[in-house]
Order: C-alpha cells, then structure tokens, then sequence
C-alpha cells in the first residue's frame, strides 16, 4: 500500500500557482482576486473558509471575505452576488454552503456569474465540463484528478466506481473519470443510498471514489487486492483527546482497507487539502482568461 499524499501534492502545486500568480502580477500590476461569502457561524465553514483565505494569502492572491448573519435575506444575499459579478477586481466568487433553509442554494448558485464561478457549481461549467469544453471543474473532482496525475496512476480501461451522487462530487466525478481525459477513459459505475448490494459493485472496482458521508461506510470485504481508493469523506466526531477538539474520519475504513489497497488517500490529509488546490487552479486561471475571455 502507498499514501495518495494530499499535503505532498497540495505543497508541490502551490509553489507552482505561487510562481503563476507572480508572473500575473508582473504583468498587470494586480494580483489573482478570490471573494468568499460566509454566512452563518457553522463550524465547518468557518474552518474551511479560513483555510482557503489562508491558503490564498500563501500563493500571493488577494482574498476578501464577506460576512453575513444567518438572518440575511435571500434578496440581499442575491444583491450581494451581483455586486461581486460587477466588479472588475474579482476573479472569482465562492458562496460558503451550506446555507439557512430561507435561502435557495441554487438561485444563489445560479446568480454567480460563471466567468467567475471558481468552485465550479454553475449549470454552465457543469455542461461544458460534460461536454469536455474549457471550464472551471468543481473543486474536489479537480483536486482528485490532479492527484491521480500526480501518482501517474493508470486509469485508461479500467472500472472506476463512485460511491455518491451529490452534484458537488459525486455525479461530477463520475463525469470526469469517463470523459475522453487523462485521467480518464474509466467504464464508471456509480453507486448511492437506493443501490441495493453496494458490496456487488465495490468488489469490482479498479478505482474506488467514496463520497457518501458515512465514517467507515466502506470496509475491507467490499474492496478487492489492489484497488486504487480515493476517500472524500470527512466526518467530524467531538473527541477529547485532539487539541481541537474533534477528530476526522473517512467514509472508509483505513485501517482494514488499506491492507488491500494498492494506493489510498488518508482522512485527514488527502482529498481535503486537494480541494483547496482546486479552488486555487480555477482562481488562478480565470484570471489568466484562460477558460472565458
């Protein structure tokens, strides 16, 4: 078994954005602009947001964050987006999720401008992504294929089976894995809460990507010897014994899985920190003009 290493790959990336944004700043005398929209105090956004304002300020970008209470308007929250697309300064916009129930997450979604729709969520993106056209990839899909690159790891021909439909990793994924892509060219099946004998399918899996949202949902009698395994999951317990106060598990179980596996992520250290670097790459090519002119 070897580590798909998250921190290896995610360090070694960001000296090459850092080194990208340099040269923007060079040349147009401003630096990769990303705006962050938080609302609420929910203690998974709050860290995930101050990760990736923290990981902008390591590779030279400019980030701004704009705070709401929980109590904002769905109207307002939208003004607020609209503001954002008509500013020049910014090259992308990421709105924090999830968000109170009074607010429609896809009227927000939709708002953004998909010029500047850095985590890749926009009805556009998503199409031209499936259509193999320039676009901003939803991030931890992005991050993943990054990292197989990284590894070099052999997806042309094989079975990759993705365990999760949601439309911010799963059902992208899937897309990704079967496009005319390196990596790519995978025969995908993927799997989710109404599949009966999931087991069925994860035994036949080359490539295996969880991202179902259940701590150990995926243990050593549902993989076979070899299997490449690509764990999203994040699941947060309270614990007395971390200085944070919490501890994070995958949606599979490491321990026992990982006597099978050829190469697998760890939770934390793997997807998570890969997420972040696709963020960063979609930021920095819009500013770039690279998939919208």
């Amino acid at each position: 078994m070897q580590l798909l290493d998250g921190k290896y790959v995610s360090e070694k990336l960001k000296g090459e954005i850092a080194e990208e944004a340099a040269k923007i700043l060079v040349r147009t005398g401003r630096k990769p602009h990303l705006v962050a929209v938080l609302v609420g105090h929910n203690g998974g956004s709050e860290t995930y947001v101050a990760s990736k304002m923290k990981n902008c300020e390591k590779v030279g970008f400019k980030s701004t964050l704009v705070r709401y209470e929980d109590t904002v308007s769905e109207e307002e929250l939208l003004a607020k987006v609209s503001e954002l697309n008509a500013d020049a300064d910014i090259d992308g916009i990421i709105v924090q999720l999830p968000l109170p129930k009074h607010i429609d997450p896809e009227k927000v979604t939709e708002r953004i401008d998909h010029r500047k729709d850095v985590d890749g969520f926009h009805p556009v993106n998503l199409g031209r992504m499936q259509r193999n056209l320039p676009s901003f990839i939803p991030a931890t899909p992005y991050g993943i294929t990054l990292m197989l690159k990284e590894y070099g790891i052999e997806t042309a021909g094989k079975h990759c089976v993705v365990v999760g439909r949601s439309n911010i990793v799963g059902s992208p994924m899937s897309i990704l894995m079967a496009r005319n892509t390196t990596p790519g060219n995978c025969t995908v099946t993927i799997c989710h809460s109404r599949t009966p004998d999931i087991k069925k399918f994860t035994l036949d899996a080359d490539i295996l990507i969880v991202a179902i949202g259940k701590k150990n949902f995926i243990t050593a009698d549902m993989v076979k010897d070899g299997v490449v395994v690509v764990d999203v999951g994040m699941n947060r317990e309270t614990s007395t014994v971390t200085k944070s106060g919490y501890k994070l598990f995958g949606d599979v179980d490491f321990e026992g899985v990982s006597q099978k596996a050829s190469w697998i992520t760890p939770v934390p250290g793997g997807v998570g920190l890969m997420t972040i670097i696709g963020l960063l790459k979609n930021t920095l090519a819009s500013a770039n003009k690279d998939v919208y002119q």
